[in-house]
């Protein structure tokens, strides 16, 4: 791919991110208004102990759209607005959260890929620049040390492409669940799915976005060597 092509996908990517983002916020505020019985906490309950899952804690934390599980700490992490909110909206970000520790608890094939990445991912991207940049500075020296860097930042990509079916599948999880358990209505269930296809499409901007910046990256050494 040319390095014309790579910088229009970079501007496309740009644009469709803050589009993506302004569009979630909208979604979440509207959807954050329509009613639902219970608190996003005692949806999150509810669907741990309908799948069996009781070593789990629920707890509240600060910020907006903060909300994750943490296979370490065995915690699901609602921000307060999901926490404590009875919104669809809220119902959705919960049992999304508890979508992933279901998958933890089944052994799902694409979490386990990507929590073996974990540690791989964070040394790279803690040296990632460091290195790429090096590799810039010292091509005609060190013509290895760019392609090293590459590799480096091939497997933050990997993980970003990794976390695509991790993320759709849980909001699949959390969609069905909360249909089933008549949390959600006929009339709420599109409104849930819809925020949930939202916050995925996040996770395919940074895909693309990281995927983009490989293919930079790898044009520039092709061009220096």
């Amino acid at each position: 791919m040319s390095s014309t092509l790579i910088w229009i996908l970079f501007i496309v990517v740009m644009i469709l991110s803050r589009l993506v983002q302004a569009t979630l916020q909208s979604r979440f505020d509207k959807y954050g208004q329509i009613p639902v019985a219970i608190t996003g906490a005692e949806v999150a309950s509810r669907m741990l102990a309908a799948h069996g899952i009781r070593d789990v804690k629920i707890v509240s934390i600060n910020g907006k759209l903060t909300d994750h599980y943490d296979p370490t700490t065995k915690t699901v992490n609602l921000s307060e607005g999901v926490y404590y909110g009875r919104s669809v909206a809220a119902a959705a970000v919960a049992a999304h959260e508890c979508g992933h520790v279901v998958q933890h608890a089944t052994g799902y094939a694409p979490l386990k890929m990507r929590s073996a990445l974990v540690p791989v991912v964070s040394f790279s991207s803690n040296v990632v620049s460091w290195v790429l940049l090096a590799g810039i500075l010292l091509i005609n020296v060190v013509p290895s040390l760019l392609w090293i860097g590459i590799g480096l930042f091939a497997l933050t990509t990997l993980f970003s492409l990794i976390t695509l079916p991790v993320e759709i599948n849980a909001s699949q999880r959390a969609v069905n669940w909360l249909s089933d358990a008549g949390i959600v209505s006929y009339e709420t269930e599109p409104m849930a799915k819809d925020a949930l296809k939202w916050a995925a499409y996040t996770y395919i901007i940074a895909a693309v976005s990281s995927l983009a910046t490989l293919l930079y990256y790898i044009s520039m050494a092709n061009r220096r060597n």
